[in-house]
């Protein structure tokens, strides 16, 4: 898609997706931010630990806004002039649905690359849609859940 094309399917968007894009540049900068934070510290602000949201959507509304958001998020995570890759995506639309009262699971996960060295990821996800990070999660493994925007009682733990 050429950068004209971009440019007038942004200005054809409604009002409130321009707005949500806006959004996600501010709430890539504050993840940005927390991840220059020890981790001990950031981490409560993630939600509960070890706890994962349900994998079921509510409405095909709220699954055309999940992917809202994250074309929201992945596009302008490319605008940025700081890094903003798989943890201060994750972290960024987590935000976002937090804000619409939507519940999601941020997951850490490591794996060996081609090279044999260990790298991190982080994705979220909403329901069964992966909102970030869905390039690569399949070879990871898990080694943090937090889920985030449900009361107790609609958290799976996990052991």
């Amino acid at each position: 898609m050429s950068f004209y094309q971009k440019v007038h399917r942004f200005m054809n968007d409604p009002v409130q997706v321009k707005g949500m894009y806006a959004e996600a540049y501010v709430y890539l900068a504050w993840g940005r931010i927390l991840k220059l934070l020890p981790f001990h510290k950031v981490a409560p602000t993630l939600g509960e630990k070890m706890k994962e949201t349900p994998h079921t959507h509510s409405t095909d509304q709220e699954l055309q806004l999940l992917r809202t958001v994250s074309r929201a998020v992945h596009a302008m995570s490319r605008l940025t002039w700081w890094e903003s890759q798989c943890l201060v995506k994750a972290i960024a639309a987590m935000k976002m649905l937090e804000r619409r009262g939507i519940p999601s699971t941020l997951y850490l996960g490591s794996a060996r690359n081609n090279e044999g060295q260990m790298v991190a990821h982080a994705w979220l996800r909403s329901g069964s849609y992966i909102v970030t990070g869905k390039e690569g999660h399949e070879k990871c493994t898990v080694v943090g859940i937090f889920g985030k925007g449900m009361g107790a009682e609609g958290y799976r733990d996990v052991k």
